[in-house]
């Protein structure tokens, strides 16, 4: 069977996101160095399908940027790279200064405990109470137990659910699941925080307030890096949107005052 039949190219580029050319090569110019760069990356999972197609991106300290598009778009992808679930194929992703294409295998859960990772399916204990969710993460990266008891009260009260500790996750919302995904997150007090689609599986009122969680998280100092296809409560948050479309990176607004959520 032919490796690339004709009546297939189509259908695959529609399946599996896009088949891409690349923009023309550009270097980012301001010379002051941001926090994570991304320089004309791509990320190619087969000859004919590419993940990003040349994306260039520069983000600073402490910002707050939501990732936007369509499913398949590559905004997704963006955050992995961070996370080194993905490589590039080329150009360069950085981060505080380190390139973490050169990174070794045994390096990469080193990098991952340096941020905060929120997933989108919750993946809470269902055995386990609230407070015992965030003491369990704590204690797998080492924390000791009076570690455990001194800041899990303090984390789980910055995302507002220390009122339901006792709770198991079958007994609380989508959006209080939620809360306690992102309070896993911050048991190392993360300098970044990603978020993948947090809002995925929540109602417009509960989606607002994850997404006030994480602006007051961002007003702390730290960086929050948002993938999301919810343009709705995107726009009610007004920070940066960087548009991905097909690969690339195809607009970048930053909002000069933001509001307050």
């Amino acid at each position: 069977m032919p490796s690339h039949p004709p009546d297939h190219r189509g259908k695959r580029q529609r399946a599996a996101g896009r088949l891409c050319h690349p923009p023309p090569r550009r270097r980012v110019s301001n010379p002051a160095s941001p926090y994570i760069v991304f320089e004309n990356v791509e990320v190619r999972y087969s000859p004919l399908v590419r993940g990003l197609c040349g994306a260039t991106l520069r983000i600073e300290r402490g910002e707050f940027v939501f990732f936007v598009g369509r499913t398949g778009a590559g905004k997704s992808t963006l955050l992995k790279l961070l996370t080194r679930e993905a490589a590039p194929t080329s150009g360069k992703v950085t981060l505080a200064g380190i390139d973490l294409g050169r990174l070794r295998e045994r390096e990469i859960p080193a990098l991952r405990r340096q941020m905060g990772i929120i997933p989108q399916d919750f993946a809470l204990l269902p055995r386990k109470r609230v407070w015992e969710n965030v003491a369990y993460a704590m204690r797998a990266v080492g924390a000791t137990r009076k570690e455990v008891r001194r800041r899990v009260p303090a984390i789980l009260e910055q995302v507002n659910i220390g009122h339901r500790a006792d709770a198991f996750p079958h007994q609380l919302s989508g959006g209080e699941q939620q809360r306690v995904a992102i309070a896993r997150a911050l048991i190392n007090d993360p300098p970044l925080l990603l978020a993948d689609e947090p809002t995925g599986n929540l109602d417009p009122e509960h989606s607002l307030e994850i997404m006030q969680i994480l602006a007051r998280l961002n007003e702390r100092g730290t960086t929050v890096l948002v993938a999301s296809h919810d343009v709705l409560t995107v726009a009610k948050v007004n920070r940066r949107i960087v548009t991905v479309e097909g690969g690339q990176v195809t607009s970048d607004s930053k909002s000069e005052a933001p509001a307050r959520v």
